[in-house]
């Protein structure tokens, strides 16, 4: 297992897609209503990198973007939120870039994802050997990564030479069941995936996913400590989470905002923990970051420009009432 020690050092390496967001205008407008869209940077994997640099990290992404329009803004995207993508490769053919079409609106909140013949899966073998990873302090990825081939194959070798250079492996759940062939296949790579890793963010029903039953997915988040990880997070929506280390389990709340849609704040939270863990700070105190990261995130428009700045996070955390438990 890598050191979370060396956290900062040098940038993380990020694993996994890039996408086009298209969000119906202005806020609050149904997809079918709506005549015009903004765009935005999204895709999980790359929401994470944003969230990080904007905190004051650094990142890196390992991935494929369609060798078109979509893709090159992607590319464009990742240069202007100062994202390394010297290993984001362009490819050509019928493979396509991940787009999303989305509301910005709680209630009956829309998401129509287009992933047939999807870009990102086209990552391979040689293009995570072709890292040098003793550049980085951590590898990041998502379980999106791991839903095909052959960027499962790829991600797991990825996972191998990582651990081989001596980093920590840090894993977001974030599972989608439209990008599998089917839960039972999701739920055994996902549980082989988890035992690599040294740090597991999911949330309760991805847990209970894991587990095979909704009941025990507390009991599987904890049994990670107990097979090797050294940080998992039980994240149960408004009723904050649980964070389990070795010896410790903490709880905490969350912090209420007027919220706009429920969209990036997962990707907001793993990457301001990571961010804060690398500034130095307990994990308590990088846990309530993720959390203030993540109720920002659902209050604005978008996903990687919703991501806060360190500054815009400090302020937040300074004048709001607090954390709260429900």
């Amino acid at each position: 297992m890598g050191s979370l020690s060396q956290l900062g050092a040098k940038p993380c390496l990020v694993i996994g897609r890039a996408g086009m967001d298209l969000y119906a205008d202005p806020p609050g407008t149904a997809i079918e209503d709506t005549t015009r869209f903004t765009t935005a940077l999204g895709g999980s994997s790359a929401n994470i990198a944003v969230a990080l640099t904007r905190a004051g990290g650094k990142a890196a992404l390992l991935t494929c973007v369609s060798d078109d329009a979509v893709g090159r803004f992607c590319l464009t995207q990742l240069d202007h939120y100062g994202i390394d993508r010297t290993h984001v490769r362009s490819i050509a053919g019928e493979a396509r870039n991940s787009l999303a079409v989305v509301e910005s609106r709680l209630e009956n909140c829309q998401s129509v994802i287009y992933r047939n013949g999807a870009a990102d899966f086209q990552m391979s073998m040689q293009d995570v050997e072709a890292v040098d990873y003793t550049r980085f302090s951590a590898l990041i990825t998502t379980g999106t990564v791991l839903a095909s081939e052959p960027s499962r194959t790829a991600a797991f070798r990825a996972f191998d030479l990582a651990r081989a250079a001596g980093l920590p492996l840090i894993f977001d759940v974030d599972y989608r069941p439209y990008s599998w062939a089917s839960a039972e296949e999701a739920s055994q790579v996902y549980s082989r995936a988890a035992a690599l890793c040294d740090v597991i963010v999911g949330n309760d029903v991805e847990f209970g996913f894991m587990a095979g039953d909704f009941e025990k997915g507390l009991e599987k988040a904890r049994s990670l400590i107990a097979e090797g990880a050294q940080i998992v997070v039980y994240k149960m929506g408004e009723k904050g989470a649980i964070t389990f280390s070795r010896g410790a389990e903490i709880k905490t709340g969350i912090f209420r905002t007027a919220t706009l849609k429920p969209t990036g704040a997962g990707d907001a939270f793993l990457g301001n923990l990571v961010a804060s863990l690398a500034r130095g700070n307990g994990l308590q105190q990088a846990v309530l970051h993720g959390s203030a990261a993540a109720a920002i995130v659902v209050s604005r428009v978008g996903c990687a420009p919703a991501m806060p700045t360190r500054e815009e996070l400090d302020r937040f955390i300074t004048f709001h009432n607090g954390p709260t438990l429900a």
